[in-house]
């Protein structure tokens, strides 16, 4: 399990080591034709600040060979935002005192209906708070097959299940699963995870590890950029991003890193990453693993998200609710986070295809289940 691989790194030492790069160690990771973990250290270095568009270049043009001029499409779908657990700065906080909602299938279905009235979605994202007990997996498994006649596509964003319940959901029309660790950080992540669920670093950690044991399509993962210091928080991301490769080879990976946003919670950012510290990681990430999937969500600001567009981003949502009920609106919750961009989705596909990109609806389709 990557949890026990995780203990051969140290967090002050790989700090130390990020920021001890030089010019050097820059311009031989962008020669190298495979970046070691070391190689990835240099370009989130402050010292690839000087070479950031040349790794651009280098980026786009990874981008293009193995994804051409594509943007996959997809949008998100906020099922419940009843949550056990006590993340400081998550508005889903179980002390954070406002009205509970769980849909009911119907109510899901609507959403669904709602959704598709927006534009041709064919990627639905389906997001939970973590609440096991209300819901858990049997509800899951019932929304999956309620939204299965409405997209090709399903991904759950949910708690860390047990490799069972995720072979389980495989058969009940997922595709896909997303996790965010939040922070790699061991020592602080109780800090942050006081209680509930996700207080168990090793658990959540380990569930990628799951997710390949149970044959999953495919596996995002995600640290939650103003935590604590983000270059050796995507360093072990990156690490963790290899392990995966090397063990579970037949499954495809997305990463994604969202900036904090504002939230009920009213936590402030230990970290604040810039937008040229964020290309930075991007063109990074590409250059370390030019197969990877990069996905920007509605948390970026519009004008950001097509800068980026052409540069090594691969997939992006549009139209984003993040409160459970928020596109056929029946109900008043309160929302995750506050989003960045409520661009509809009409703009989003005029500006992509004015910047020359090509908006993919659906890039999986149900026979292949």
């Amino acid at each position: 399990m990557f949890s026990d691989e995780l203990k051969k790194y140290d967090w002050d030492e790989t700090t130390r080591q990020i920021m001890s790069m030089t010019a050097a160690d820059v311009e031989r990771a962008l020669q190298a034709d495979r970046l070691t973990d070391r190689d990835f250290m240099a370009l989130v270095s402050p010292a690839a600040v000087p070479y950031i568009e040349q790794m651009a270049r280098k980026s786009q043009r990874l981008t293009e060979q193995r994804f051409g001029k594509t943007m996959s499409i997809f949008i998100p779908m906020y099922i419940t935002n009843s949550c056990t657990n006590s993340c400081v700065y998550c508005g889903f906080n179980c002390h954070n005192k406002f009205s509970r909602v769980i849909l009911t299938m119907d109510q899901i279905k609507a959403e669904c209906e709602a959704i598709k009235k927006l534009g041709p979605f064919e990627n639905l994202l389906i997001v939970t708070g973590e609440n096991p007990v209300k819901a858990g997996t049997d509800y899951l498994e019932q929304a999956l097959r309620v939204c299965r006649p409405y997209f090709s596509n399903l991904t759950i964003e949910v708690m860390p299940l047990s490799a069972e319940d995720y072979e389980r959901l495989t058969h009940s029309g997922l595709n896909g699963v997303i996790c965010f660790q939040e922070t790699y950080n061991r020592a602080n992540y109780k800090k942050y995870h006081p209680a509930g669920m996700k207080s168990n670093f090793e658990w959540r950690c380990d569930g990628f590890d799951r997710m390949g044991m149970a044959g999953v399509h495919k596996i995002g993962m995600g640290v939650l950029i103003g935590l604590e210091d983000w270059r050796t928080d995507v360093t072990m991301m990156a690490r963790h991003l290899a392990y995966l490769r090397k063990n579970y080879w037949r499954t495809k990976y997305s990463v994604n890193f969202p900036r904090m946003r504002p939230s009920e919670s009213g936590f402030q950012p230990n970290v604040v990453m810039t937008d040229k510290e964020l290309a930075q990681l991007t063109f990074a990430f590409r250059i370390f693993d030019p197969d990877v999937d990069i996905s920007y969500s509605t948390r970026e600001e519009h004008a950001f998200r097509n800068n980026m567009a052409t540069l090594g981003v691969t997939t992006m949502s549009a139209g984003s609710k993040v409160d459970p009920g928020g596109y056929a609106t029946f109900t008043d919750s309160l929302e995750q986070f506050a989003i960045s961009d409520d661009t509809s989705p009409e703009k989003v596909v005029a500006d992509l295809k004015a910047l020359g990109r090509e908006p993919v609806w659906k890039d999986w389709d149900k026979v292949f289940d």
